[in-house]
């Protein structure tokens, strides 16, 4: 069972795993317009879903859906709001799991559970004491604490799978609105950048994830998961604008001067995530489950502009 089927990795999953002869309940939002795929449709996840029918025949269930993080937050109990769907949403619908015989529970949570940003050199690890700073951050490891307790309670196996930035044909947001910039030939001030992100292309994410249906040594295991090279936010650039086949126009405008402006904006968000360093070592997830990611950099971004997804 795939919750969240319908959002950017959902759909992914859902198709490479019909494609490659699994049985698949989907599950996602009622109001989705894309709800026609489903098998089945809930209008909310939290403490009080029924998930009886649905679990009917599940073998593992991968929760996907959840509260997705927002830049610029404007409830005033923002962490409220993201314990409702992923903290109580979550560990209601692993309690379900476990009582309907499910023997593995995998949860795709985020690299924030980690902290926002790593020093040069010092990427984070799967087994770093977390450190989340925002609600988004706070709620996905709450729920990793309930899953880990609940695992040991029920004996259910539970993965964990942390992401940083995932990218691929039909992303949104900030990593679609920089393809639209890239492609529209405007420079960028964007040239002199020398930090350190991770990134994982949604394929890569894709088959960890199929990885960690069945391999006896996910199991109760955390994860991070990336492309396995980082780049820095102007070498990104560079390679977006080679892959959509365009010319890259950078100006190599000073990190600092970069900063002291979007601070001055209230962008200090937008000012850490195109000036900070963001690294997650991939190594624990290389030597328990064997590989590394079946997709580089490069081609992950080239299919960023295919005609699919």
């Amino acid at each position: 069972m795939v919750t969240g089927a319908t959002g950017f990795v959902g759909k992914a999953l859902c198709n490479y795993l019909r494609q490659h002869g699994y049985y698949v309940t989907a599950v996602g939002r009622a109001d989705n317009v894309q709800a026609r795929v489903l098998d089945y449709q809930v209008i909310s996840i939290d403490y009080q879903t029924d998930w009886s029918g649905i679990l009917d025949n599940v073998g593992v269930v991968i929760h996907l859906a959840a509260r997705v993080h927002v830049m610029e937050e404007q409830l005033a109990n923002p962490l409220g709001a993201y314990r409702e769907t992923n903290v109580d949403g979550t560990l209601n619908l692993a309690r379900q799991a476990a009582q309907a015989g499910v023997r593995r529970f995998i949860f795709v949570s985020s690299i924030k559970v980690n902290g926002e940003q790593t020093l040069p050199g010092k990427p984070f690890v799967a087994d770093d004491m977390p450190v989340p700073e925002d609600a988004y951050g706070i709620s996905k490891f709450e729920a990793e604490q309930g899953l880990m307790a609940l695992a040991k309670e029920t004996g259910m196996e539970v993965v964990i799978i942390r992401p940083p930035l995932v990218y691929g044909p039909g992303v949104k947001g900030n990593f679609a609105s920089m393809m639209k910039l890239v492609k529209s030939g405007i420079p960028l001030p964007l040239g002199a950048i020398h930090n350190q992100r991770s990134l994982v292309a949604i394929d890569n994410l894709v088959n960890l994830i199929v990885t960690c249906i069945d391999h006896p040594a996910a199991a109760n295991q955390v994860f991070l998961v990336s492309d396995g090279e980082d780049l820095s936010t102007s070498d990104l650039l560079r390679r977006l604008a080679k892959a959509a086949g365009v010319s890259s126009r950078l100006i190599p405008v000073p990190a600092h001067w970069l900063e002291m402006g979007l601070n001055m904006c209230g962008k200090r968000l937008i000012a850490q995530r195109l000036l900070g360093s963001l690294q997650v070592d991939i190594s624990k997830t290389r030597e328990l489950l064997g590989g590394g990611p079946p997709v580089s950099v490069d081609e992950g971004l080239k299919r960023c502009f295919s005609l699919k997804g």
